[in-house]
């Protein structure tokens, strides 16, 4: 006969993977329990809280991700209203354009190509918005969709076994409350009574029954979170896999953009470079011939040119040449070398020297010879009396008349400048000028012996008397020349004499 088995020596169903480890004696993260408590003081929802957190942060990470490249979209149309800035600053005609060559290879068409490819980079960051709001973008938002659809599954699924599994352990702990209690009543107090339903033998078998219940529903539990722990992994995949494919068709977009807008540069680069150095500058020589300076045009010279009475008579010289004066100014003594001039105007004039060009050419001294008095010749020495006109230093120095000595080189051109200038004393200054207007110096019909004879010429004291009588000579000089007079007459009487002889 066989022997009677127990119930308690019956098979239960046991926990999976619950061997006695450290990490199994506590409360484990992962959701492992200890074998050797019927009731586990464990949170059954500790797993499942992880899970949905992380899958919090995962749908975080969509929405920065979502943020850059809304961001980024943002910016592209923002950048194309900036490229329309850039637009305006040359959408006007050029200025002054007719300076510019109308025609290929010109400044005109490398303005043109400018707004071209500006305009292109307005209308390529309008693209590339479009793009990302219309490619990129729309797969995140999916992804981030589908990230809460994963929680709200997590949730709905692991919830309901978690409060199976705490219900499960509700009723096996109350079982085994109730186990101790009789079983306490009945080792205190043997003869006492119970009823059949409080037997601890039939109680101990109430809580095998649903302790096995519980094992089933944490077991349940626990393939339920493993499988979505599984999913997780494969989720992640999907989740990266998505991220890694739009960086890419984000990297071909906006690395496409980069390209093409280096080639639009590069487009207005070459059209700059394509203009000739010379070639403005050629056609705009073409262009205003007419008012640009001809190179090839000799410069302008003095013996080219004419101007109105150039050549009229009246501003030829009756006689002009190198004279040296004598000085009367202060202490100075000897005579001054100066280049003198008399015009059909009747004026002696000096200057430094015969250049017209490198200085102003102002006469340092002016004699207006009707209002003078010439002296004999002496050789090459001659003497003129007046008053000088002029505004230079001579003149300011001497306003009054007085006697200025020259010299010449030779003896021949004393009597020429002798001779010119006694013509323009006595009036015939205007007359040479009349015959001969190319510097007429002729001898005249008074002979260099009787050149030298002043009184022949004019009485010297009469003429000066006249003066003085008039407040032109000083006292003192109408003495002097008084003095002078008597000794030219003088010398008169003895040069008759002699040619009596």
């Amino acid at each position: 006969m066989a022997s009677p088995t127990s119930p308690a020596s019956q098979g239960l169903p046991t926990r999976s993977n619950t061997v006695r480890t450290t990490a199994t004696a506590t409360t484990a993260t992962g959701g492992g329990m200890s074998d050797d408590e019927a009731v586990p003081d464990e949170n059954t929802s500790e797993t499942t809280a992880l899970l949905l957190e992380r899958l919090q942060a995962w749908k975080h990470m969509c929405g920065y991700l979502e943020d850059y490249v809304s961001s980024t979209a943002k910016v592209q149309k923002s950048q194309s209203k900036d490229y329309e800035k850039i637009l305006k600053t040359i959408s006007e005609p050029l200025r002054e354009a007719h300076h510019f060559n109308s025609g290929p290879n010109g400044v005109t068409e490398m303005f043109e190509n400018m707004k071209a490819n500006t305009q292109g980079m307005v209308n390529m960051y309008l693209e590339t918005e479009k793009n990302l709001k219309g490619t990129i973008l729309p797969t995140l938002e999916r992804l981030h969709k589908e990230i809460k659809n994963k929680a709200k599954e997590l949730k709905s699924g692991a919830a309901k076994g978690s409060k199976a599994v705490d219900k499960a352990r509700a009723l096996t702990q109350k079982h085994i409350e109730l186990l101790g209690q009789h079983a306490a009543a009945v080792e205190a107090a043997a003869s006492n009574k119970i009823e059949p339903s409080n037997d601890p033998y039939v109680l101990r078998r109430g809580v095998n029954y649903r302790l096995n219940k519980q094992i089933i529903e944490e077991n349940n539990n626990r393939n339920d979170i493993l499988a979505v722990q599984h999913s997780f992994q494969q989720f992640e995949n999907h989740i990266l896999q998505t991220v890694q494919n739009t960086f890419n068709q984000f990297f071909q977009l906006m690395g496409g953009q980069n390209d093409r807008q280096r080639a639009l540069y590069a487009d207005i680069l070459s059209s700059a470079q394509k203009i000739p150095p010379d070639y403005e500058w050629l056609n705009f020589v073409m262009r205003n011939e007419g008012v640009l300076v001809n190179p090839d045009a000799p410069a302008r010279s003095m013996s080219n040119i004419t101007y109105p009475n150039q050549d009229h008579r009246a501003t030829k010289s009756l006689i002009e040449g190198t004279l040296e004066r004598k000085s009367r100014a202060g202490i100075l003594k000897g005579y001054n070398t100066g280049y003198f001039v008399v015009t059909p105007a009747r004026y002696l004039h000096e200057f430094k020297d015969n250049d017209d060009f490198r200085h102003e050419p102002t006469p340092e001294l002016s004699l207006y010879l009707p209002d003078c008095v010439i002296g004999g010749i002496d050789g090459v020495k001659f003497s003129v009396k007046g008053k000088d006109v002029s505004s230079g230093k001579v003149g300011n120095a001497f306003h009054t008349t007085t006697e200025l000595h020259f010299k010449a080189s030779t003896p021949a051109d004393a009597e020429k400048w002798w001779n010119t200038v006694k013509s323009c004393i006595d009036g015939q200054g205007a007359h040479h000028a009349a015959t001969s207007p190319i510097s007429p110096i002729a001898s005249t019909a008074t002979t260099p012996a009787g050149s030298r004879n002043v009184s022949a010429v004019q009485p010297s004291g009469s003429l000066e008397k006249e003066l003085e009588a008039k407040g032109e000579i000083p006292e003192t000089t109408a003495a002097q020349d008084h003095a002078e007079e008597a000794t030219a007459q003088a010398a008169t009487e003895g040069a008759g004499a002699t040619k009596k002889e």
